[in-house]
């Protein structure tokens, strides 16, 4: 009879620290351990449809793809040194032609992975797309015009544009280890909206760039109120999902299931392809296909470097020669070369000790 108590009080004990670990943010940072690139299992979500129309890439026939890498003076396959970096996918694109396009470990063509902050990116076409339809008047506006509940303690002199180049001067404790951290309570918790609501101010905003992931999911909030109603997955949907012919579904995680907000400086879960579109939109110009997506204006605005901004604008991570890139905290990348008529997408488990954004400047410069 005692063994059997046991084994019962043993399975209550048990199920109760896993339903505790699993219910609460850094229960679930135990839970989960870190960042997943199949985090999009984890997580509420809505959908964002594709449009029965697709657009599909033309395959080159006659394919410049890289043969072979010299590594620390030791060549091996460019195959074999992708798979290796614990790389998922990699398409290289020039002249709108497929050159190369490989997927390794387990994965394929049809597989979502989870973009991080390649988001930030897309997050921004967004705010472009609301500036083109007049749903936010300007990027000179302060935040609080849309989230009046901030309007104290010197957030209220917080504009737009302060938090697109990340100069908005509010803390935020961009630590992916610490799960007390603001890092782990935006990703893993339940209440984005309450925990925006808690934001102090550090310094007077304008000044140094400083990377937060905070910045981007107040634009994220700004966004929301100025779609009155209308969410920000179905906006995704309306302004480029469907309009840039993707080739898949998409999903963007949320913080809950009721009433969730999305996660916009991570999270938006896609194919390889279909984040090369987002690239292809951009070397365009903001056009696809003839039909103008996002201004022109937001497009440069977005990629042209500014004095201090630490190769930061708009969401943006921008190179002296030009090019640009979507990135993503475990390596996951969209680069663009203008210059070169360049799109390069890069996702993988993790960086895989190596510098991608060496090799894709040693790879635009053989193409």
């Amino acid at each position: 009879m005692k063994t059997y108590f046991y084994r019962c009080l043993t399975l209550f004990c048990l199920i109760s620290t896993t339903t505790l670990l699993t219910s609460c943010t850094i229960g679930r940072f135990a839970y989960y351990n870190f960042a997943n690139i199949t985090d999009h299992k984890i997580f509420p979500s809505r959908t964002a449809k594709a449009d029965s129309v697709k657009f599909h890439y033309a395959v080159s026939k006659n394919p410049r793809a890289p043969k072979k890498l010299t590594i620390r003076n030791k060549e091996t396959s460019f195959d074999d040194y992708l798979k290796g970096s614990n790389t998922v996918a990699f398409i290289i694109i020039k002249n709108d032609s497929i050159q190369y396009e490989k997927y390794f470990n387990g994965y394929n063509e049809e597989s979502v992975v989870a973009s991080f902050s390649m988001a930030k990116s897309v997050t921004s076409i967004l705010i472009g797309c609301a500036l083109d339809d007049g749903l936010i008047k300007s990027t000179d506006e302060p935040m609080v015009n849309y989230i009046p509940e901030l309007n104290h303690d010197g957030l209220e002199k917080v504009t737009i544009k302060d938090l697109l180049d990340m100069k908005s001067g509010i803390h935020f404790n961009e630590s992916y280890v610490n799960p007390f951290g603001d890092a782990a309570t935006y990703y893993y918790g339940r209440n984005l909206r309450r925990s925006m609501y808690n934001r102090k101010m550090a310094h007077a905003p304008g000044g140094d760039f400083e990377y937060s992931s905070g910045d981007t999911q107040l634009l994220g909030f700004v966004l929301e109120r100025a779609l009155k109603g209308k969410t920000i997955t179905s906006y995704l949907e309306e302004k480029l999902w469907k309009p840039l012919g993707m080739e898949y579904d998409a999903t963007w995680s949320l913080d809950k299931e009721k009433d969730g907000l999305e996660k916009t400086f991570c999270c938006i879960n896609a194919r390889a392809r279909d984040f090369a579109k987002i690239g292809r939109l951009y070397l365009n110009n903001g056009k696809w296909n003839g039909k103008q997506i996002v201004s022109s204006q937001w497009v440069k605005e977005s990629t042209t470097s500014i004095p201090g901004s630490e190769g930061y604008t708009n969401q943006w991570w921008l190179n002296s020669d030009g090019s640009y890139l979507a990135k993503g905290i475990l390596g996951q990348y969209i680069y663009v070369n203008p210059a070169k008529n360049l799109i390069i997408v890069r996702l993988g488990k993790n960086h895989g000790n190596t510098d991608w954004d060496g090799l894709f400047d040693s790879l635009a410069a053989n193409y």
